[in-house]
């Protein structure tokens, strides 16, 4: 990743620009990888709720990946 320090016509005034959104777009998929690490399921759907791990424990598994 490298800085580039030019103006910017489109942003506001501070010049600010958004990058602050890039480093918590890891949290879900890290968090989606520590559950199917501990429980061998895979949970696909967003949010990941305690309700919906203990149904993910109570189905059937399919063998593996799930």
């Amino acid at each position: 990743m490298s800085f580039i320090d030019l103006p910017d016509p489109s942003s506001p005034a501070l010049g600010a620009r958004g990058f602050g959104e890039t480093p918590s777009t890891g949290a879900t998929a890290a968090i989606g990888n520590a559950v199917h690490h501990a429980t061998e399921r895979r949970l696909r759907e967003l949010p990941i709720t305690q309700d919906k791990v203990l149904a993910a424990l109570s189905a059937p598994s399919s063998g593996g990946t799930s």
